[in-house]
């Protein structure tokens, strides 16, 4: 049995070393999900297209360089229905998405773009509304929202509307992530529980008939990525935003990049019960299910520990945790104990099972 599960693990490694080809008629909303069907689309369209040594890690966000100044750049759309949801809204998220995404780059963010396509017939107060809330959202981020634009389209082709928001941050000197600094023995680190966000999406459209106090975990991050690199950073190999697909495919993303294995303990994941329960009765893992503000770091193991503590010292990072660990084999492949002692493969999203969720 064990030759087998070798030859078979084989086939998986060789088959995830080829290059993703994209070959799809028509897109779907798996396109949009951040799976594997995403990874292919990304990675087979897109990045050949407009390939660029800027582009080429394919990282939360790019790393630009103007006259020694150390620079990251990223962009992001939010099309979440609905608009607003328990915890949060389309205009916080556009914000703390963003920042985010420079945020686990290593950069402190500085200033963003933002541009609005609107349906016709919104009302106004929902429009002064999110608005509002992009206003409050950039201040606790510590960013201005200095440029941007507006469209306006037919009734019924926008779902009220859509935001996409454009950030500058500057490079921090004590940190440069990269996956493939990633080495043996590192440890998985996470700020805090997961699957909240994708969840409380679910309960906001009535998805579920349960009574569930469980909002978004929209926030910014720069603060708890800060502590991390002021207690760790020259220790820090990587880190990442959970947002679609989920800590699963990250951590399938940066096995691949790395070409190591990653080893993943459940019971040491830290996932709130209403929000088990509610992945239980669809038949979801939450380790899919989407994050809005939490932090993923892989970190030398020599200190993780002191990783958890600075972390946990931050607002919002209370329940952080080391959740697994590197390993050489299988390479390219995420593995996890189970609860019940067992181990499984946790492979990349497949299909979309909560679409439209940031």
């Amino acid at each position: 049995m064990a030759g087998l599960e070798e030859e078979v693990l084989a086939r998986i490694e060789r088959q995830r070393k080829l290059r993703p080809r994209f070959r799809d008629h028509t897109l779907t909303m798996a396109h949009g999900a951040g799976g594997k069907a995403t990874h292919t689309l990304i990675a087979g369209l897109f990045a050949p297209a407009f390939d660029n040594p800027a582009l080429a890690p394919l990282a939360d966000a790019a790393a630009v360089e103007i006259d020694g100044a150390r620079l990251a750049l990223s962009t992001d759309a939010f099309v979440v229905k609905p608009l607003r949801f328990p915890g949060g809204s389309i205009g916080e998220l556009a914000v703390n998405g963003t920042v985010n995404d420079l945020a686990v780059s290593g950069a402190r963010p500085l200033a963003l773009a933002a541009a609005f396509v609107i349906e016709e017939g919104l009302d106004a107060d929902v429009l002064r509304a999110e608005v509002n809330a992009m206003k409050e959202a950039a201040g606790r981020a510590g960013v201005a929202i200095v440029t941007g634009d507006t469209k306006v389209v037919e009734r019924g082709k926008a779902d009220g509307m859509y935001i996409a928001t454009t950030g500058l941050g500057v490079r921090d000197e004590r940190v440069r992530p990269a996956a493939d600094s990633i080495a043996v023995g590192d440890r998985i680190v996470l700020s805090g529980t997961i699957g909240d966000h994708g969840t409380a999406i679910m309960l906001a459209r009535g998805d579920l008939e349960m009574d569930a106090d469980v909002v978004s975990d929209t926030a910014p991050l720069w603060a708890l990525v800060e502590g991390l690199i002021g207690a760790v950073g020259e220790h820090v190999r990587v880190m990442r935003d959970p947002t679609r697909g989920g800590v699963a495919t990250v951590l399938n993303e940066l096995a691949g990049d790395a070409e190591l294995g990653i080893v993943v303990d459940e019971d040491a994941v830290p996932v709130r019960p209403e929000v088990k329960g509610a992945c239980e009765i669809l038949g979801l893992d939450p380790m899919y299910v989407a994050n809005e503000g939490k932090l993923l770091a892989v970190v030398a193991a020599d200190a993780a520990q002191a990783a958890v503590d600075a972390l946990r010292a931050v607002p919002g990072g209370e329940d952080a945790a080391i959740v697994g660990h590197v390993a050489e084999q299988p390479a390219g492949m995420v593995l996890v104990n189970t609860t019940f002692g067992g181990t499984r493969i946790m492979d990349m999203l497949i299909g979309d099972p909560l679409p439209r969720i940031c």
